[in-house]
């Protein structure tokens, strides 16, 4: 992987007087994490991507005359404890794309995050998705299917995203699933929408993954909103699931209803942020789950901040349903976690 990487910084560095911007940029996070309520007990990790996942990317934007421009990205995640890369190993599998852009959008082709991802880590939850209350812990983002899941991105992915305006934005993804004889088997539909006002942020986005059998589809719906008092900034999202996966717990969703609701409070260097989130019960196996956090960073300088947070979930199943995927755990950006509790501390730097 280190020869991969240390080709591929020359061959952009040769490349840099033909493109009209080149960057090579990343976020180095790592932290203690103590999780507490697991089958096997409680276990203390140094771990990678707590507050954010650790990552190199490169991104490289040519300009092709007439306002129109190419682009490309290629971003690893990197587990900082271990040198090894996240994503199930994949060397690029954070994101890893190719395409155009003009007046009327972009179209890009490759493995890239769905607009339910984008909107609820990138907009909503409080926490963004890291920390003790990641949403990622209770939430689904309906992506590709990984180890038994819905991950954060979508393979095959060919999206069109509309011209940034200052009040509207869209974007749509079609993934095919490359079945042989089938259209529909494995493919993945998906989309997002939003609207901002003034201190008000509206936002809605959908995802569909079709199984590889064409038997069934596993559905994602979100609403989400956001409120800037300039003290404190207000969240809120509603999902709704039938037949999808939280993101990194992987606990079966089926037919069940998300409620989130938070904030985040800047206070010069210091941010305070606090959420709740509540999944309804779809059967007596998978009951309903509440998930409550806290958490805080301190801002060393514009690139680097210390964290620590705490969270805790409280499942209506047994813990010994742990094992048959009806218990939720709380996790961060990265981890899945092994119990009902989590605290951690921790340092991200990003460059």
């Amino acid at each position: 992987m280190r020869k991969v990487l240390i080709v591929l910084a020359m061959l952009f560095i040769s490349a840099a007087r033909a493109q009209t911007s080149l960057t090579l940029y990343g976020i180095a996070d790592l932290g203690i994490d103590r999780q507490r309520g697991g089958v096997d007990g409680a276990v203390t990790k140094v771990s990678s991507g707590i507050e954010s996942g650790s990552r190199l990317g490169f991104k490289g934007v040519e300009d092709l005359g007439d306002g129109m421009q190419a682009l490309v990205q290629l971003e690893s995640g990197i587990a900082m404890d271990t040198g090894s890369n996240n994503q199930s190993g994949l060397p690029f599998g954070r994101q890893i794309y190719v395409g155009l852009k003009d007046a009327y959008g972009s179209l890009t082709l490759g493995r890239q995050y769905t607009a339910l991802n984008n909107i609820l880590c990138g907009e909503i939850d409080p926490f963004r998705c890291g920390l003790a209350g990641s949403a990622y812990s209770i939430m689904s983002v309906g992506g590709t299917p990984t180890n038994g899941g819905n991950g954060s991105r979508t393979n095959n992915a060919i999206k069109y995203t509309a011209p940034v305006d200052a009040d509207l934005k869209l974007e749509a993804t079609y993934a095919p699933g490359e079945v042989a004889g089938n259209f529909r088997a494995a493919r993945t539909v998906g989309g997002g929408l939003g609207y901002t006002h003034g201190a008000w942020l509206l936002r809605a986005a959908f995802n569909a993954v079709t199984d590889a059998l064409a038997k069934s589809t596993a559905r994602v719906k979100l609403a989400g909103l956001s409120y800037d008092a300039d003290v404190v900034v207000f969240s809120a999202a509603y999902a709704a699931n039938d037949g999808s996966y939280s993101t990194l717990t992987n606990t079966p969703k089926k037919t069940t209803h998300d409620v989130l609701l938070g904030a985040r409070v800047p206070l010069g260097p210091h941010t305070l942020i606090v959420s709740g989130i509540h999944g309804s019960a779809q059967d007596a196996a998978h009951g309903g789950v509440t998930q409550l956090a806290l958490g805080y960073t301190y801002a060393l300088s514009r690139r680097s901040d210390l964290y620590t947070s705490y969270g805790k979930v409280r499942n209506s199943v047994p813990k010994s349903a742990l094992n048959a995927g009806g218990f939720f755990t709380i996790g961060n950006a990265i981890d899945g976690g092994t119990g009902n509790s989590a605290m951690n501390l921790g340092m991200r730097h990003t460059f």
